[in-house]
């Protein structure tokens, strides 16, 4: 590895390591202000739920539910193996980055759950729901898997091609957004509910691809590979009937 993959390394480390506390330090203190609260609505919350259901038409009610079903059960898992293959660049690699991103949502999602049953926050009044929901609200589920989802995906791409595909990153991110907002249009969740899945989902991806930049060889993390050395070149055989001269190349 040289210098410079070296510094490039340590910087993108020292960047997600950055993101990642603060992420889990706002989070901290949401979750700390819902238990003492005892679940009760905050700031927004109770605004955001009374704009969506005075505005609910049918298509918009459906295009909700397709993209909040977007966000669980098959369809994460599925994109975070594509996540995978994408950021690999032989078949061993693209086999570990796909069991490495698993696990970072499995962990995540596991961790998640966690965290809801002890804040044990209740959901939005049954009556306002447009869409089937269970357990507890604090951090929202869907928001969280949706979210790093999105960003092993990004990440992905990104070890793909750094200097391209800004568009489909961005459209990337907007899902893992919509997912969330979804969920607060649709009755399920209070707005803060989303809030705490958002900084949840960034902390975990934040700690997880920090490890990850510190842990993982070189040639794991980058598409580019070392050219091989040119040969010298050689100067053309003296031509004895020449007067000593090189034949012209």
């Amino acid at each position: 590895m040289n210098r410079v993959d070296l510094t490039s390394r340590r910087d993108a480390a020292d960047l997600l390591g950055s993101v990642a506390l603060g992420a889990w330090a706002a989070f901290g203190v949401l979750a700390l202000v819902v238990i003492g609260r005892a679940g009760s609505p905050l700031w927004l919350d109770d605004g955001f739920l009374v704009w969506s259901v005075g505005h609910r038409p049918e298509v918009a009610v459906a295009v909700a539910r397709g993209v909040t079903a977007s966000g669980t059960g098959v369809v994460p898992y599925v994109l975070v193996v594509l996540a995978g293959f994408v950021a690999g660049h032989t078949v061993r690699h693209r086999l570990l980055a796909s069991v490495l991103s698993l696990a970072c949502l499995g962990s995540g999602q596991a961790l998640r759950y966690a965290v809801m049953e002890l804040v044990h926050r209740a959901r939005p009044p049954q009556g306002d729901w447009t869409t089937h929901a269970s357990g507890f609200a604090f951090p929202s589920g869907h928001t969280t898997t949706a979210t790093l989802t999105a960003g092993l995906l990004i990440a992905a791409l990104t070890l793909r091609r750094p200097r391209g595909g800004t568009a489909l990153r961005i459209a990337v991110g907007c899902w893992g957004l919509l997912v969330g907002l979804t969920r607060v249009f649709l009755g399920v969740h209070w707005f803060t509910d989303v809030l705490g899945g958002w900084l949840f989902a960034l902390g975990w991806l934040g700690t997880y691809l920090c490890v990850a930049a510190h842990l993982l060889p070189a040639r794991f993390l980058t598409h580019t590979t070392a050219s091989a050395p040119q040969p010298m070149e050689n100067h053309a055989p003296q031509d004895p009937g020449g007067g000593g001269r090189s034949r012209p190349a």
